[in-house]
């Protein structure tokens, strides 16, 4: 991939193929998480003529493909700005889709000659990192915020006008769940880990499939459902109450003192898991704000570590008592 802003005018289609297709597919279970971008500058979709409208949008491939494939038959101007392969959202968390970086790409793209028009419209998600009346000032275009999904911008381009619903941010099953995978690939090693476990230990069975399905499906399925305000916290809780029927299971048809250890562990490493995952889903939602990230990883990092460390001690335990050592 070339750096830097392309000079010369891209053209791009509305219609993906085969190829976009299996760059979605890599990027959504995680692989080369960085390398799903395309060159940053002026693109050129259909035939668009000095009055088009001016789209701008970041270079990570799939919101660029989001955008383009939203206009199928439409003409117009997409400018991408080197958001470094981030999405809208996160990348105007991060500055790279900002002021400062919207100035350095019309001045690049030398997009002034090019257009008759002096507006340049952008995702609603990436007001936190533009400041409008800045760019005005800095090359004399005017900023309009379009809808937050690429799927309205039909309407909003023959209307000029973004109703509340266009201006709503949904985050419903299928938005959540479609980040499943990428937890998927991540703890991929901890599965095997945990499935080993299962097998030379057969009492930690039932927390491998908790670990599995509440982790990684569960928690993001049923977020709005959990009680808490924090997502840190909702994961504790959905961890407490995952683990709750195994450990009453094996309390029930097993003895030993090996048990009361092994249920001890599973509930800190379970609840410290979820506490984990609930974390982590801090930047995979829009309904929380640098400020609030932060926060909560000061607040539950400790209580995380802490009961991931005594739960790993108490699985030490629970593993030489098994085996007779103590």
């Amino acid at each position: 991939m070339e750096e830097g802003y392309a000079t010369e005018i891209m053209a791009t289609v509305s219609q993906l193929g085969s190829r976009e297709r299996n760059d979605h597919l890599k990027a959504r279970i995680g692989i080369d998480r960085m390398g799903h971008r395309v060159r940053p500058g002026l693109y050129a979709l259909g035939s668009p003529t000095r009055s088009s409208p001016v789209l701008v949008t970041a270079n990570y491939s799939l919101s660029f493909d989001a955008l383009r494939s939203a206009l199928p038959g439409r003409n117009a101007w997409i400018l991408a700005l080197d958001t470094k392969g981030i999405n809208v959202w996160c990348a105007a968390g991060k500055g790279t889709f900002g002021t400062e970086e919207l100035l350095k790409a019309v001045q690049a793209t030398d997009l002034a000659s090019k257009v008759d028009g002096r507006t340049l419209i952008l995702p609603q998600l990436g007001a936190p990192g533009v400041s409008a009346h800045q760019v005005r000032k800095g090359c004399d275009f005017k900023v309009e915020y379009g809808p937050v999904r690429a799927e309205d911008l039909p309407a909003y381009l023959d209307t000029g006008e973004c109703t509340e619903e266009m201006r709503t941010v949904r985050f419903k099953l299928k938005d959540r769940l479609v980040l499943a995978p990428v937890e998927v690939r991540n703890y991929r090693w901890l599965m095997v880990l945990m499935i080993l476990a299962a097998v030379f230990v057969p009492f930690y069975g039932p927390l491998v499939l908790a670990l599995t399905l509440g982790g990684i499906f569960l928690f993001p399925a049923l977020l709005p459902r959990i009680p808490g305000k924090d997502l840190s916290l909702r994961g504790m809780v959905l961890g407490g109450l995952l683990v709750t029927p195994f450990a009453l299971y094996q309390l029930l048809f097993w003895s030993g003192g090996f048990v009361i250890a092994a249920v001890a562990a599973e509930y800190m490493l379970m609840i410290a898991w979820l506490g984990y995952i609930g974390l982590n889903f801090t930047g995979s939602t829009t309904f929380t704000s640098r400020t609030g990230v932060r926060r909560e990883i000061f607040a539950y990092i400790p209580w995380i570590a802490g009961m991931a460390l005594l739960g790993g001690a108490l699985s030490v335990v629970t593993l030489a008592l098994y085996a007779g050592w103590l």
